[in-house]
């Protein structure tokens, strides 16, 4: 089962804040702490009970994160992997939070570091009780940024076409569809997210991937070896498997699932 951390690209703050609130009083039917991070004043009515006893919160980006900060991916997710631990601690089943990032995405060097933290993060929570929703303002940011920011997703209102996301068994997830169009988001994806290898291996669940085209498992190989690793492709559908064969990659091995 995917863990939840999902990227919602909208159309009016009115929009997200619905959204949001949606979302974290689920977080609070299951028993989470719930955080509502948004620039400016990030009230947020309707979870007036949850504000007095402390299980939601609100932070201002603006003093987290002043407008033209570029973030520390690593720092940023440790962040959140720390306050979701407390609130286990403080006896919740674990955090939530509702973010809108469009400030921290407007220029490319914010961009960047944005995405890479939101990998970073998203492999904590595929073993950790952390979930998100991540906003972005798609008529302030534009349809190229949410598709970078969606690929780093297990679920997003927007199709960048695939996802490159955390897994707790592997190095990485990859869903969706690789093809001619997803070529070049693909190959700054693994950049950015950068997926540890492990024992010489770089091991990636695509179980969820439907299609990839000779192009895309190329690039996948690349990558392995550029890092001086093997390509593993753990659940491939049988035509993915097919193709891996026919182009002769010796340097990628194919397993069943885990």
């Amino acid at each position: 089962m995917l863990h939840d951390h999902r990227c919602w690209a909208f159309e009016s703050t009115a929009d997200f804040r619905a959204r949001a609130r949606e979302f974290l009083r689920d977080g609070l039917a299951r028993g989470r702490q719930v955080w509502y991070v948004a620039p400016g004043d990030p009230a947020l009515d309707g979870l007036d009970d949850a504000f007095r006893t402390g299980a939601a919160r609100t932070v201002s980006l603006d003093e987290a994160c002043p407008a033209g900060a570029v973030v520390d991916p690593d720092a940023q997710a440790r962040n959140y992997a720390l306050a979701t631990e407390a609130a286990l601690a403080a006896g919740y089943t674990g955090l939530r939070v509702a973010a809108d990032w469009t400030p921290l995405v407007t220029t490319p060097g914010q961009l960047d570091a944005l995405v890479r933290y939101e990998h970073a993060v998203d492999r904590y929570a595929a073993a950790r009780p952390f979930s998100a929703m991540c906003g972005y303002d798609r008529g302030r940011v534009g349809d190229e940024v949410v598709a970078r920011v969606a690929s780093m997703h297990p679920a997003a209102n927007a199709d960048p076409g695939f996802r490159l996301f955390g897994s707790a068994s592997a190095s990485a997830a990859l869903a969706g569809e690789l093809d001619l169009s997803t070529e070049e988001l693909l190959v700054e994806a693994l950049r950015r997210a950068d997926p540890p290898t492990v024992n010489g291996n770089l091991v990636l669940d695509v179980s969820g991937l439907r299609f990839a085209d000779h192009r895309s498992l190329t690039r996948l190989a690349e990558h392995a070896a550029n890092r001086g690793a093997t390509l593993v492709l753990r659940d491939p559908s049988p035509a993915v498997s097919r193709l891996v064969e026919v182009l002769g990659l010796s340097a990628v091995r194919v397993e069943g699932a885990a």
